[in-house]
Order: C-alpha cells, then structure tokens, then sequence
C-alpha cells in the first residue's frame, strides 16, 4: 500500500451532509438533450443551466473553471508538465416509464438517493470535484495539474468533447467515472444500424396496422412500445383474448381502432439481457395477430431475426464473442411507423472478434429475401489502454488501497469518454456485484458507496498527480 494522507479520508467524512444536499440540487435540473437555443445552449436550456450550476459549485470552492460555449467545461487544480483529466457528464438521458419515486427528486431513502443522474453521471462528477477539494485541503503537494472537464452530450454523441478538443489541449491522461470499478481499459466497439422496411395497403389487411412507436434513445432498451391497428374485422376484445399470455395491453377507441400496448423493462444498451425489450414484445404480438398489410412480412421478419434472438445478433448472422470483450450484443432502441415506412434503430456492441465490414456483410445474408433493408449509421472501434500502463496500474492500486478489494482490468460494452482523451480509462463508480441501474426507472446510489468513491477518487489524483 502505497503513503496515503489521512487527513482527505477525515475532510471527506465531514462534507456527507453537504454532498448529499449538492447532489440533491443538481439531480433537480432536468438536463435531458434539447434543441439547440443559440449561444451558449447548443444542448437546450436545461442542459444549459445544468453546467452553469456545476461549475458555481465548483467556483465556490475556490476552483477556477472555465465554460466553452455551453457545450463542456471544467474546474482546474493547480499547473504541472502534464495534466491529469477526469471526464465526466451532466446530461442525462430520458426519464423513461416505471418511476416509482420523482426522477429529478433526489429522494434519499434507507440509504440510497433516488433520482436521474445520481448515477449516471451527476453523482460521479460531483464525486471527482469533492476528491479534488480533498487533496487541496489535505496539502497533498502536485506534480500534474489536475482538470474535471464537465460535457454537455455524452449520452446522444459527444459532440461536447469534440468542442472541447478544438478549443483547448485535453489532459493527458486520466480516467471517466462513468462505468464500474475496479478498472475498465477496453471498451466494445459500437455502431448503428437502421432497419427499414415499407408498409402499405392497411385497409385491406385483416388486422391493419396504422403507427408503431418506442424509445427516445437509441441506448436504452425500451420499456414500452405501442401499435395502432384497426378492429373492423377483429375486436379489441378478441385481440386481447388471442395475446393472453404476453405482457401487453389491447385498448378500444371510439374511432374503429385499437391500440396495444407491449410492456418490458429498461436497461442499458450495454447490457440489453437484464432488461426486457418492449419492441420485441410488440413484434411478437403482432405476428400472433398476423397485422399489417404490406407491412406484416417486415412485422414477422424482425419478430424472427432481432425479437426471438436479439440480444446477441444472432438471428442478424453477426454474433460474435471473445475473450476480452465477451459477446457482442444488439439493442432495438428506437421503432418508428407512420403506416408506410418502418424504422427500427438498432445499437450493437461489438468485441475484437469482428468488425463493420463482417456486420454488415452477416445482416445482409440473414435479411436476404425478406422486405427488411439495413442502413449503417456510423460507429466507433474497440479502444484499449494496455494493463501494465502507468495509469492503470495506479488505479487499481488506489481501488484495492481504498476497498482492500481485489484489483483488476476488464472489458465493457458501453462506450464512456475515455477514447477522447489519450491514456484514459474509465474507473467506477458501480462497485462489483452492484446492480447496474442507470438508464433504468429509479436509478440511485447507495450513499455509503459513493463517499467511498469520493475517497477512492481522491486516491487516484493523489496516486497519479502527486509527487512521488
């Protein structure tokens, strides 16, 4: 174990109270993408308004920060040769169905705060700014400077680092706080795929299908999806007695027509098995029923390669797996149907094992013959930062230090900050074991883990920024 200086641990316990109601004010702002409101908003104003609120945090504790038009910013600690980053993110993705508590609420209850952004990543920003202020009161002497740059749209592109890089020199190392511990040095590669298909001739269908639509972010398993279809040749009632047995709604309207409801639950893109896709649910439901004029092949053709074996590509032919990054996986994020064309966005994580040109290669063999066309969207490779690495290696020695844990390096699906800074990992902060909540109704923290992650964070700056 590396020389720890106690006195962070002892200004980090004193500063619970104060984290928590901080936490609490920042969880508020509902900081969820909008549209661009001109200078100094290219994300909305809330989003605006979030990062505002940040760096006055920041300021007030004696921070100089910095805001580059609204699209990033970031509070300083002292000047060195080198510079040490964290990369963290204050939008947030949508709220989504099944709340239980209020999702910009900040509820604390037996332990845990409740709200949008306590996990990803509101609650580990404010984590990385609270180590920072640790180590300047505890005297911990610097040989790098020390920056937390704050982003504006790391859930919908990253086009706020993009900003950041054009404007100012990044750190050159560091860590994004925006996954798990111990350490993460290998992300997935990742890329979007759209899958279209055209409908028609709905009224002479026996069950027509006039809108379907789900999701808001192509990262998020969706929870709900919904179809309009017409009742002139089969009732809502009989619809709903044919579907017994799947977790869906059938309600009538006064207009002839009816709309079914597919009910499954939210999870996180990465790690689309713990979550149930509710667009999968639809498919299968419309294809019980046997809806859709022109559009019923696309219908049963999606149900069969992306619904029934969706999670992991294979009925897409793009499975694939290896040692270091597991399987690929395949989310259906986004369904769009207006009763003549049919989208369907798709976000795949993807392993070593395989790449774009072997992807789209194995989707057009299995969509072959059917009215399903794919169209790429773009994506980005798998990124690594080798384990023997300085940086690595004084991660895990500040995780395993500050836990007594065992430290390790291993891979992820999801796709963090970390490639948009030069020998950067992500690091934290859901500890081993956890359940992954982000994305999800009722996100939360456990309170007790995260001043652990304030301490393990502050660990870190004092591992890698310190004087040796």
């Amino acid at each position: 174990m590396r020389e720890h200086n106690q006195e962070i641990d002892r200004l980090i316990d004193g500063w619970r109270d104060e984290m928590i109601e901080t936490l609490k004010r920042w969880v508020a702002v509902p900081s969820v993408l909008g549209e661009n409101e001109g200078e100094g908003k290219p994300f909305g104003k809330p989003t605006a308004d979030m990062l505002e609120l940040a760096l006055k945090t920041a300021s007030d504790m004696g921070f100089e920060t910095a805001n580059l038009d609204g699209y990033a910013g970031h509070a300083q600690l002292g000047q060195g040769e080198k510079t040490m980053g964290m990369l963290a993110h204050l939008d947030v993705v949508p709220v989504g169905d099944g709340w239980t508590r209020p999702p910009f609420g900040g509820v604390v209850e037996n332990g845990r705060m409740y709200g949008r952004g306590t996990n990803d990543d509101k609650g580990p920003a404010l984590a990385a700014l609270y180590a920072m202020r640790a180590v300047r009161d505890a005297g911990v002497k610097l040989k790098d400077g020390v920056r937390l740059i704050l982003g504006c749209d790391e859930e919908t592109g990253m086009e706020d680092m993009r900003h950041y890089a054009q404007c100012l020199k990044m750190p050159d190392y560091g860590f994004s706080p925006d996954a798990e511990y111990p350490v993460i040095n290998t992300e997935k590669g990742g890329c979007g795929i759209t899958l279209v298909a055209f409908g028609g001739g709905e009224e002479e269908a026996r069950i027509p299908v006039y809108a379907m639509h789900a999701g808001e972010r192509v990262n998020v398993v969706p929870g709900v999806a919904w179809a309009q279809v017409g009742t002139k040749n089969v009732t809502a009632e009989k619809m709903a007695d044919i579907l017994k047995g799947l977790d869906v709604k059938v309600e009538a309207a006064e207009d002839g027509k009816a709309k079914i409801t597919a009910l499954g639950q939210s999870a996180h893109a990465s790690t689309p098995e713990q979550g149930v896709n509710a667009i999968a649910v639809l498919m299968d439901a419309l294809t019980r029923l046997g809806a859709g004029g022109e559009s019923r092949e696309a219908i049963k053709t999606i149900h069969e390669k992306v619904g029934v074996k969706g999670y992991y590509g294979e009925g897409l032919g793009i499975a694939a797996r290896d040692d270091m990054c597991g399987p690929l996986t395949c989310n259906m994020g986004i369904l769009r149907y207006d009763g003549h064309k049919l989208e369907i966005r798709l976000d795949i994580r993807f392993p070593l094992a395989t790449d774009f040109e072997k992807m789209c290669g194995g989707m057009a063999v299995a969509l072959k013959g059917t009215p399903v066309m794919c169209r790429f969207e773009g994506g980005r490779s798998v990124y690594h930062v080798p384990e023997d690495s300085e940086v690595v290696q004084g991660l895990l020695s500040a995780y395993h230090d500050a836990t007594g844990l065992p430290a390790y390096a291993f891979a992820i699906g999801g796709g963090t900050y970390s490639r948009c800074m030069p020998n950067t990992v992500a690091f934290g902060s859901l500890f081993p074991g956890e359940v992954e909540c982000a994305h999800m109704p009722d996100e939360s923290i456990d309170l007790e883990k995260y001043f652990l992650t304030v301490k393990i964070m502050a660990r870190a700056i004092e591992y890698l920024a310190g004087e040796k």
